[in-house]
């Protein structure tokens, strides 16, 4: 690495006291220059409403992956019916419907 070469952003996430949310913080390492960090996000009314909105931020896959994982060291989980938790729910759904054609070819109530 040279002087002025940006390593990846960094993404944290912590739990507020009480669980009233969660704190998010980012910085970027510049080498011989530091680190920089993010301050808090800036929202504005656009001029036009039709207007084309540029993302307020663009991450690498391993920034967000890096976020992911902050965010369930924080306790999030995805939402039931989606990711792991979706997948899971179908296969219970798929055993039980196996379960179901053995028993009734076996003559076996259930």
């Amino acid at each position: 690495m040279a002087n002025g070469d940006r390593l990846p952003m960094e993404v944290m996430a912590r739990r507020d006291d009480w669980q009233a949310g969660i704190s998010l913080f980012a910085r970027q390492i510049t080498v011989g220059n530091g680190s920089a960090i993010a301050e808090p996000l800036l929202f504005k009314t656009p001029e036009n409403e039709a207007m084309c909105v540029e993302p307020f931020m663009k991450i690498d896959i391993q920034t967000a992956q890096q976020f992911m994982d902050e965010l369930w060291q924080c306790g999030l989980r995805p939402t039931e019916g989606t990711g792991s938790a979706g997948s899971f729910a179908a296969q219970e759904k798929h055993l039980q419907d196996m379960r179901t054609i053995t028993f009734k070819k076996l003559n076996i109530d259930i």
